[in-house]
């Protein structure tokens, strides 16, 4: 069985004050998204599971979002949670996570620090702590940063690493370069993979169209191939620009030209190698 998969979603019990980026232009993110939210989303656009990613930089929402995939296991396949992977205790804390065989990476929030921030010694030794375990790292980054992950993946080339949002370039003007390029220089590491996913949101929310951020995912899958590119959605973050059916219709629209082969992978098989996902029982 081929699964089709939701590489990156998000769940949350919302609270102003652990939240504050949902700022009062998105505020139809202000309430509860729940398993409960998302299933008949899925179930209509045929996706049989999803991937849970961190919101909040805590370990209790690690672990919660680890207590939410046991509840829910036909949904939640995988979380990448988040730990302090600079931290002194991080080995520690990272033998515990391990146990439990639903946690598949980790995240940090990096669009949000200062320049640098992945090539401290504190987190490098900790993103070498992860190569034993088999957990991926997903990179959130801004474009302007591609050139500090690019550094920061060579230091690591036994890590599996996930590129999330296609580096956020800036979809509103709709500049291809320097991102382009960029995006070229870091496929051609491996271990790299990429979500073609957060696109709408970094487009002009109200007015984008298909046509229009489409060369951005010609030059994902050019650089990446259908192999090591995965589609997610960015529930809920994605509604504040479009619904979760279109973004599947936009991303599906945009693959139906590849071989079935092909669409598989982005659709789901690419996303069950790297994260180690298994058909539920």
């Amino acid at each position: 069985m081929t699964l089709r998969l939701d590489s990156h979603q998000h769940f949350w019990r919302f609270n102003p004050v652990e939240y504050g980026w949902i700022d009062d232009s998105m505020s139809t993110l202000r309430r509860d998204f729940l398993p409960e939210d998302l299933a008949p989303l899925a179930a209509a656009q045929q996706i049989d599971g999803a991937v849970a990613v961190q919101a909040r930089q805590t370990l209790e929402e690690t672990d919660w979002l680890l207590a939410l995939a046991q509840q829910h296991p036909s949904l939640v396949r995988g979380v990448v949670g988040w730990a302090p992977i600079a931290s002194k205790g991080f080995p520690h804390i990272l033998r515990r996570l391990c146990s439990n065989s639903t946690l598949k990476g980790l995240r940090h929030i990096v669009q949000a620090e200062p320049d640098g921030f992945l090539l401290q010694p504190n987190f490098q030794r900790g993103i070498a702590a992860l190569r034993d375990t088999g957990l991926v790292y997903d990179i959130l980054i801004t474009a302007r940063q591609l050139p500090e992950a690019i550094t920061f993946v060579d230091a690591h080339p036994q890590q599996a690493f996930v590129l999330d949002h296609i580096a956020k370039p800036d979809l509103r003007t709709l500049a291809l370069e320097p991102w382009a390029a960029q995006i070229r220089d870091l496929a051609r590491r491996p271990n790299v993979y990429c979500k073609l996913s957060g696109m709408v949101t970094e487009a002009d929310w109200h007015n984008w169209t298909p046509t229009q951020i489409q060369p951005f995912y010609e030059t994902v899958l050019e650089a990446f191939t259908p192999q090591r590119l995965m589609a997610g959605s960015d529930w809920p973050v994605c509604t504040v620009a479009a619904s979760y059916e279109r973004w599947w219709q936009t991303a599906r629209s945009w693959i139906a030209s590849l071989s079935e082969t092909e669409q598989a992978d982005i659709l789901g098989v690419t996303a069950a190698s790297v994260y180690k996902i298994t058909p539920v029982s």
